[in-house]
């Protein structure tokens, strides 16, 4: 039985015309004013048994923060978020809500499910723009220290939960800039770097140690960080960053990158700031970007912003294998983004002087169900066909960075080099050192990482102080 029934349509998403925007590195949605945020609010059914929250990897209390929402109480409805979700600005822009919270809400049966992600997005601008951020209640100092190992969604989370409980936190980044995968991977025009920022400096207010260009694994081992350093746990969250190649010809030319080198390039080092910044990246005047994720649709809008002429997405499988958000394959197509389905590289061909020309692609058809669920593609003999490029991109997935586990030889690690955990808490084989987001997993979404965190958080909670570890519901 639900509450309030309605027939409001769902709120569209204001957003910069195409034309416009892939001249900018702008963010792209505009956000709800106060009284769309309502009006989406009021299509809430408040149901007594909301399956909305179940879909939500950290646990959101949606109905409340939506309630809230409704009523105009903005202020209260950021803090009902962040009872659980320390990113609430980076999640209502990056998490696909589609296939988490909004598939399970009711309204979805029969038409448009209430828009989660974009009302969680609406409630942290307002909170943040409005100076309404209210800062979490802090247990007692416990005199347990923790080491959080990467400041991707997965250690922030475990970060923000363990401060909230009153441990000494300091979470090790190897890179310049804490966000992990969040900064150097998400383009500027999807998560605005002022906010990512915003948010994470949130923990700093929290009480936690924000430690940069800390190379774990190279500037201390895991073993010396609990016995000479003197930390009682450890969380490793250092993400799946490993690029993947194809291993065909010619990706040792000039012209082609990795996907995380090219977002790198772009997002961290700012090769996007044009005459701001004097980091090199090959700004093709054709780039092909190899992939169906949202990494690669990252790439080839990024490609297009950069000044390509033309940019192709080449992908083996048809459009409903496509592992990409809706909106970010919507967005790509509006760009201008040229969709090559069912097609390979299978060679890469250079100039004499090193640089990308071409790239020889095949044809695909789709044969049975692969392991993951999805047909496998199949090439056509005799399809070949040159298609002429001078920038080449491989979105084709990451692998899991072997710094750690290859300095801490007695932590078990699967055939694919992820490391082993218990899945209800995050423990792994070597006691106090927990795991947890894409190290684990393999690429997945922000708040799967973030619940991960969320999970092995309280599992090292109840390890320091004795407690019994709580339940995966009562954990998060």
């Amino acid at each position: 039985m639900c509450a309030r029934p309605t027939n409001l349509p769902r709120q569209p998403m204001p957003e910069q015309k195409p034309e416009e925007r892939v001249r900018n590195f702008d963010e792209v949605p505009l956000g709800y004013a106060p009284e769309q945020a309502m009006a989406e609010a009021s299509r809430c059914l408040d149901c007594k048994k909301p399956r909305c929250i179940e879909g939500c990897p950290v646990a959101v209390d949606i109905p409340g923060f939506i309630r809230l929402t409704r009523e105009g109480q903005f202020a209260e409805a950021a803090r009902k978020i962040m009872e659980t979700n320390v990113l609430p600005a980076v999640c209502g822009r990056v998490c696909p809500q589609e296939s988490q919270c909004e598939v399970l809400c009711v309204l979805g049966m029969k038409g448009e499910p209430v828009a989660v992600g974009r009302l969680e997005r609406f409630v942290a601008d307002w909170a943040r723009e409005h100076g309404a951020i209210e800062q979490p209640q802090i247990a007692p100092p416990t005199g347990k220290s923790v080491a959080v190992i990467g400041s991707g969604p997965a250690g922030l989370t475990c970060a923000a939960d363990l401060a909230r409980q009153g441990h000494a936190v300091t979470i090790f980044e190897a890179l310049h800039e804490m966000g992990g995968v969040l900064i150097y991977g998400i383009p500027e025009f999807r998560l605005p770097k002022r906010i990512l920022r915003a948010e994470i400096q949130q923990l700093a207010v929290m009480g936690v140690k924000l430690e940069t260009s800390a190379v774990i694994g190279k500037l201390a081992t895991i073993q010396e960080l609990m016995e000479e350093d003197g930390f009682d746990a450890v969380f490793i969250g250092t993400g799946a960053g490993l690029p993947s190649f194809m291993g065909i010809p010619g990706e040792n030319l000039l012209g082609v990158y990795s996907a995380n080198e090219f977002l790198t390039r772009s997002n961290l080092m700012r090769a996007y700031e044009f005459g701001r910044s004097d980091t090199p990246l090959a700004r093709g005047r054709r780039v092909m970007v190899v992939g169906g994720g949202n990494v690669a649709m990252d790439s080839a809008r990024t490609g297009l912003r950069l000044g390509a002429e033309k940019v192709i997405l080449s992908y083996r499988r048809s459009r409903e294998e496509m592992p990409a958000r809706v909106e970010e394959i919507h967005h790509a197509e509006e760009e201008g983004v040229e969709f090559h389905l069912l097609t390979a590289p299978v060679e890469l061909l250079g100039e004499k002087t090193g640089w990308l020309r071409a790239a020889v692609v095949q044809r695909m058809e789709l044969g049975e169900p692969d392991d993951s669920g999805r047909r496998r593609p199949v090439p056509i003999e005799g399809s070949e066909y040159e298609e002429s490029i001078d920038v080449a991109v491989i979105a084709i997935g990451t692998g899991a960075n072997p710094l750690i586990s290859s300095t801490t030889p007695d932590l078990e690690i699967n055939r694919r080099g992820y490391i082993v955990t218990d899945e209800a808490t995050g423990a792994t084989n070597l006691p106090g050192v927990y795991a947890g987001g894409d190290i684990v997993t393999g690429s997945a979404t922000v708040i799967e990482a973030m619940g991960a965190g969320r999970r092995a958080a309280a599992a090292i909670h109840a390890h320091l102080t004795g407690e019994s570890a709580p339940s995966r519901e009562e954990g998060e």
